[in-house]
């Protein structure tokens, strides 16, 4: 039997969604002057479009991009671009994991357009993106959270596509770097990555995207919350601090919070080293020990954030079906009932797994602590199935 660690990790988030504050956070950090106040006055709109010119800022998006604030977290901004623009041409949808799926059976199911292809893959496997035709539309999910299979280059992008490309790049933005010229149509939430409060979308269009929306009218209905156009043009003022339902303010600050300190540490390079730093560490704990692999077999393919494991080994190939996916959550209930490490469980979709975020707000010791913990559960879990 192992021993049981002594060094606790001091701050046990390692939750994909929503992720660990920054370092240091607390109330007392967030600005209140905008609280009770309408988002609609000067104040209000002054601080959404703060938000915006930092989220700019930092990411280095281009200037002729718009960026929105809008309803739904990531969901709602995927899907608010798929609705303005999908159906317009052929489309591929390709997905490699849970969430990517949902763009699937949305445009499958709820889209139907014309000349649709889908590309899937298992989980920790990406599918050959290259045989997409350059004429299709696409959406693609940039980072599988679900399964910490990432695309290892955009180099499938034609530079001479003739469709647009939805990019769902909600727990890759901020700790990878985006290829904006290949992007149309890039969307995240507040929640993943920066560990800020949830409900509200990103969402940032290129002028390939603007032309889409203004030039295209979707056969369906389109919701007030997917609503982007006024009198046929893109309504800029979205793209300006106003928002087209009410936001939360509170939410707004916590994410300014969050962004004000990626600016004070160095900005978008110490981000990715900070992520970069974390998933190594993990990797190489991964490497050293028998009875687990990352769920990614190619190196190129693995992110830095969600980084997924699946066990291996005689003593787990021989359980059940049923005893092989309760080992990882015996695992996680055990460092949770101790305060060592919260929500670390694989997706409930995905293969038995664990699923350690290693995102720029995680601390690098807080991740080396973890894991010795992680091997004294393991082992206590196999002991009580052998007794």
């Amino acid at each position: 039997m192992t021993i049981e660690p002594t060094v606790r990790p001091g701050r046990p988030f390692f939750s994909s969604g929503p992720t660990s504050k920054f370092p240091g956070w607390s109330l007392d950090k967030l600005s209140t002057d905008s609280l009770g106040r309408s988002h609609r006055s000067k104040l209000g709109k002054a601080r959404l479009k703060y938000a915006i010119d930092l989220s700019r800022e930092i990411l280095g998006i281009p200037d002729n991009y718009l960026i929105g604030i809008v309803p739904g977290s990531d969901t709602g901004a995927v899907e608010l671009a798929m609705w303005n623009m999908v159906g317009a041409r052929p489309a591929t949808v390709a997905a490699w994991e849970s969430f990517g799926n949902v763009w699937i059976q949305d445009a499958a199911k709820e889209l139907k357009p014309d000349g649709l292809t889908v590309l899937e893959a298992d989980y920790g496997e990406i599918p050959d993106l290259r045989q997409i035709d350059p004429g299709d539309d696409i959406v693609f999910t940039w980072n599988g959270t679900t399964s910490g299979a990432k695309i290892p280059d955009t180099d499938w992008i034609s530079d001479e596509r003739e469709g647009v490309t939805i990019n769902d790049a909600t727990s890759a933005i901020f700790a990878q770097e985006m290829d904006w010229p290949k992007l149309d149509a890039t969307t995240y939430s507040w929640q993943k990555v920066m560990g800020s409060e949830a409900a509200h979308g990103m969402l940032i269009l290129s002028p390939r995207a603007v032309e889409r929306i203004e030039s295209y009218d979707p056969p369906w209905p389109l919701p007030k919350i997917f609503r982007v156009k006024k009198n046929g043009k893109l309504n800029r003022a979205i793209f300006e601090g106003s928002t087209i339902n009410t936001p939360s303010m509170l939410a707004t600050e916590d994410y300014i919070a969050s962004l004000e300190w990626a600016q004070s540490i160095g900005g978008l390079p110490e981000l990715q080293a900070r992520a970069d730093a974390n998933a190594a560490v993990v990797q190489e704990w991964i490497e050293a020990t028998p009875w687990v692999r990352n769920m990614v077999a190619d190196p190129a393919k693995r992110t830095n954030t969600g980084v997924c494991m699946v066990f291996q080994g005689d003593w787990y190939d021989g359980l059940s079906k049923e005893d092989q996916a309760a080992v990882p959550k015996k695992i996680v209930a055990m460092l949770e009932e101790r305060d060592i490490g919260y929500d670390f469980n694989g997706y409930r979709a995905a293969p038995p797994s664990l699923r350690i975020w290693c995102g720029s707000t995680v601390e690098t010791d807080d991740v080396a602590a973890l894991l010795p913990w992680i091997e004294w559960a393991y082992a206590e879990v196999q002991a009580e199935h052998s007794n």
